[in-house]
């Protein structure tokens, strides 16, 4: 059974590296990395070096919480679905890491090769920031144009927002959408499941297109499509990653460290994230002898 890794990086392409080291011939590697990131060519030749990367490509300039995410995202599974061999995908991102050995990805994978593991709840929902996710996508959130990141443009993004309120002004939701869902960006979906998506947005390039200017829009795409199709009694609500949604380390969710090693070698988790360097360091090294 092959299966695909479709991964989104903007940095740390040494831990891409780490990655791949894991997954062997069953696995075909897919990468978009952000148009913004200075990739060296010598950091190209490295990355496509290695057998199982079929993919890496810039062609999206990625801005947080705009629109070029979920398009990069597309795109690679639209380029991962011409493998005709591939039966199973799954989305992560370059922090991420498999706290599986690859055997046991093929196992449960061939297992339940027609479910679906991904987050979802009906939006709005109580406690999700936003108005229960609503001010994400009822107003123009000008993340494509600005940078979240930094403060200055944030804030204006968010004033903007305000004075959207102010007016009394929401965008409408297409009636073509019976409900709108929200979840996680990150899932594993069979290939049925994900063709469907990417033909319905070839087929639907209206609803696509509203998501324009939706803050993290691929937080409501693929649940949203998903869970109004007839996948949707498929889908078992986990996405089988592990998160630690408490701010530590600096970052929300949690940069894991060493303290998280039990953690993840007793997850029902197929990968963890966040990793990131010198914080995780010693945890991926521990992890990787683990998992030998």
């Amino acid at each position: 059974m092959q299966q695909a890794i479709l991964i989104t990086a903007y940095k740390n392409y040494h831990h891409l590296e780490e990655i791949f080291k894991v997954f062997g011939a069953e696995f075909g590697i897919y990468i978009h990395i952000d148009k913004k990131s200075n990739l060296s060519f010598e950091e190209m030749r490295v990355l496509t070096s290695y057998p199982q990367v079929k993919l890496v490509s810039q062609k999206y300039k990625v801005n947080w919480g705009g629109l070029n995410h979920l398009k990069s995202i597309i795109f690679l599974a639209e380029e991962a679905l011409k493998s005709k061999e591939t039966s199973y995908f799954h989305l992560i991102s370059g922090h991420d890491y498999p706290i599986k050995p690859a055997t046991e990805f093929v196992a449960f994978f061939k297992k339940n090769s027609d479910s679906e593991y991904m987050d979802h709840f009906k939006v709005p929902k109580l406690g999700w920031a936003n108005n229960g996710g609503m001010d994400r996508i009822e107003y123009y959130n000008f993340y494509d144009w600005l940078n979240g990141k930094k403060p200055k443009q944030k804030g204006l993004i968010k004033r903007l927002i305000r004075i959207q309120k102010k007016l009394g002004f929401k965008r409408s939701i297409s009636s073509k959408i019976p409900s709108l869902y929200g979840g996680s960006t990150w899932w594993s979906l069979s290939r049925a499941c994900l063709d469907y998506v990417v033909t319905f947005t070839k087929n639907n390039k209206n609803v696509f297109n509203r998501f324009k200017h939706t803050l993290c829009s691929e937080e409501f795409y693929f649940s949203t499509i998903v869970m109004n199709s007839p996948f949707a009694e498929k889908v078992a609500n986990t996405n089988l990653r592990y998160i630690d949604w408490v701010a530590r380390n600096g970052n929300n969710p949690a940069i894991l460290d060493n303290t998280d090693l039990d953690k993840l070698l007793n997850a029902n988790s197929f990968f963890a994230r966040k990793f990131e360097y010198p914080q995780s360091k010693e945890l991926l090294t521990r992890l990787q002898n683990k998992l030998k």
